[in-house]
């Protein structure tokens, strides 16, 4: 049977998904407002982080997800040690090109994204991606990824790394599930839904206006 994969991403409203849970996790380009889902405080998003975590798990991270992982979760005392008790039990699948050891116990190699269908197939409980903002592209262009859960805040970050900043083919997504928190943070869940339909038979005709020519002809010539 498929070990099915979603990935669930904290979002901006601008598609930010950059450092969203401490002040130091990832500063990379100089973006200096990590920390931002916890500084939003909402609790509402908790159902959708428990159904997440609740069932058994592997983990598909990137390699810079991984090592802020290993960094934190081993060492967490207190009432969220639980947490981390299960992310080090979980198998955790980590693409990356590097040879540097991973040493957080349960943490498996793949070299490149052609190895996750192999991955899908083996024995073991669905795949659960977090962070790792460079997997989304490459995933949903190969059909890999099941589902996409995405909660995206009251919020616009201007600046960061992006869940789609790349180039990928063009594909249709359905929504299966929606909610909206008392905060405002909306919740919604997408299958893909394959490739975009062509322009149907009744569409508008194109503009063939001289206004409509000449435009198109500034296209053409880089200059519109």
């Amino acid at each position: 049977m498929t070990r099915k994969l979603t990935g669930a991403a904290f979002l901006s409203l601008d598609g930010v998904m950059q450092a969203p849970g401490g002040p130091t996790e990832d500063p990379t380009g100089g973006f200096d407002e990590s920390g931002w889902v916890f500084r939003m405080d909402d609790d509402g998003i908790n159902d959708t982080l428990g159904a997440l975590f609740g069932a058994p798990y592997d983990l598909l991270l990137g390699r810079r997800t991984y090592d802020i992982f290993a960094a934190y979760w081993p060492y967490v005392e207190g009432e969220n040690a639980f947490m981390g008790e299960s992310l080090t039990q979980a198998g955790k699948y980590v693409l990356t090109s590097s040879d540097a050891p991973l040493e957080w116990e349960n943490s498996h190699r793949l070299s490149a994204i052609d190895e996750v269908p192999a991955l899908k197939q083996s024995d073991g409980p669905d795949l659960l991606i977090q962070g790792s903002s460079t997997l989304y592209p490459q995933l949903l262009d190969a059909g890999l990824l099941d589902r996409l859960v995405l909660m995206t805040f009251p919020i616009v970050l201007g600046r960061g790394k992006r869940l789609l900043d790349g180039a990928m083919s063009a594909g249709k997504l359905k929504l299966v599930d929606h909610r909206v928190t008392g905060k405002g943070t909306v919740i919604t869940t997408y299958e893909p839904d394959g490739t975009i339909p062509p322009m149907p038979a009744n569409a508008p005709e194109p503009a063939t206006s001289e206004r409509e020519m000449a435009r198109r002809a500034r296209i053409e010539a880089g200059t519109w």
